[in-house]
């Protein structure tokens, strides 16, 4: 920063410093960003559509977060190349300073390691529902010891999760996302078809609400879109990986992203929804008859979807133990002495260790739809707070004309004051909930 002429380059124009060797193209960038998002959120949208008291009230908040969720994404990559770091935790304590950036790890760490054990969780119901699928010809009997969901979820996390989280960077995961994607929207697809349809063997006359039950009963979706678009905690270490880091390029790839997995929500929340009504389940596939070939294909395919997108939360997870391991040894033994935190003797036993304890607490994780809460809650401040906070300090680092200094700032104060609500809101109905 210190060779930076001042006013050479607009605050949005700057590319980020280069990661090592950037290699990953936009096409690429906008399939991890958007198979980041598309988790197991989509199975709870047309849910949080009921919870909201209709489609018309969920899908206006849903655009207002939208407006944050692109907005967040753009402050990440302008926040990146104020503070020339290229993780999430390492930008925000960069900027905001050390105390805020111990809170970012934190809070990084517990939301990734949450996440991971919901999508596990997601894996396992799904291969659960595949289980009695494959046993329905079968005489009434007690089930066998290997369709036992503790058996199945822990051979798929050992032969299939493992050796997908093991690769050093986050690029390689574009070609599993593409995967991933086109899984997520068949899905999608699957419950727009059923609800013309009709879905096999049931006789539905759903009434869905016209209106919320009470004014507060509008801000319950915020979570599940919190948690459904979990692509935030990505963004940094996709932007420094790309060829062509220009901020106004990320915008375009962060804006592509959203609106095309915006696009995919909103049709699995409304149809969802409108074929189910008060009826819907939190998780929308077992709402379907357990014995339709279309369902099952959907299962199978959105629990290809999930495996896909758990090593992208495994890697931002793990470069956060990373750091905190280079730390801890250069107190110690001192910077020459210290093992590479990416190479296959620190990152391989982080990997082990991550998926042992998401798969043992997915094994005993009660119902989905009590955790959504928290997971939404937390994810507030890497939407929210943080970039908001980033971006208040970062207007103090760039020169730039005080006009735009002024409204950079207050748009970061706004998303801190609309995050703190959403973590307040969400936080206490979820434990109440809980209680």
């Amino acid at each position: 920063m210190e060779g930076r002429s001042p006013g050479s380059r607009g605050p949005w124009e700057k590319p980020v410093p280069a990661a090592a060797s950037p290699a990953l193209s936009s096409l690429g960038a906008v399939f991890i960003l958007l198979k980041s998002a598309l988790g197991a959120g989509l199975l709870n949208f047309p849910w949080a559509f009921h919870k909201a008291g209709g489609v018309v009230p969920a899908f206006l908040m849903e655009l207002v977060s939208l407006v944050f969720l692109i907005s967040g994404l753009v402050i990440l990559g302008y926040a990146a190349s104020v503070s020339g770091q290229t993780t999430y935790q390492g930008v925000v304590g960069g900027l905001c300073g050390p105390t805020i950036g111990k809170l970012c790890e934190a809070c990084f760490l517990v939301n990734l390691l949450m996440i991971s054990v919901a999508f596990l969780r997601v894996i396992g119901d799904q291969l659960e529902k595949l289980c009695d699928f494959l046993l329905s010809g079968a005489p009434p009997s007690p089930q066998p010891w290997y369709v036992d969901q503790r058996f199945t979820l822990t051979l798929l996390s050992v032969l299939v999760i493992l050796p997908l989280s093991a690769p050093r960077e986050i690029r390689f995961q574009k070609y599993t996302s593409i995967l991933g994607t086109l899984a997520a929207c068949y899905l999608a697809l699957v419950i727009v078809v059923q609800y013309y349809l009709g879905p096999q063997g049931l006789a539905l006359e759903p009434r869905p609400a016209l209106s919320p039950s009470s004014w507060t009963s509008v801000f319950s979706v915020f979570p599940t879109i919190c948690f459904g678009f979990q692509c935030h905690e990505a963004a940094v270490s996709i932007y420094c990986s790309m060829r062509n880091q220009s901020l106004s390029h990320w915008a375009l790839v962060s804006v592509l992203s959203l609106l095309a997995c915006c696009f995919v929500y909103s049709l699995t929340g409304v149809y969802g929804f409108l074929t189910f009504g008060a009826e819907v389940s939190a998780d929308i596939l077992m709402s379907y008859p357990g014995n339709d070939v279309v369902i099952i294909v959907a299962r199978v395919l959105f629990a290809v979807s999930i495996v896909t997108v758990y090593p992208i939360v495994l890697f931002l997870g793990r470069s956060v133990l990373q750091d905190f391991w280079t730390r801890s040894c250069c107190q110690r033994c001192g910077p020459r002495d210290l093992a590479d935190p990416s190479g296959p003797w620190v990152r391989t036993p982080l990997t082990m260790l991550w998926v042992t304890a998401t798969l043992a607490m997915a094994l005993f994780l009660p119902d989905l739809s009590e955790i959504i809460g928290i997971i939404g809650g937390i994810s507030s401040f890497f939407i929210f707070i943080f970039p908001g906070l980033c971006l208040i300090c970062a207007t103090g680092v760039e020169p730039m004309g005080p006009r735009v200094r002024c409204c950079l700032e207050v748009w970061g104060v706004v998303s801190v004051l609309v995050g703190t609500f959403i973590f307040g809101q969400s936080t206490v109905a979820a434990v109440l909930e809980l209680v």
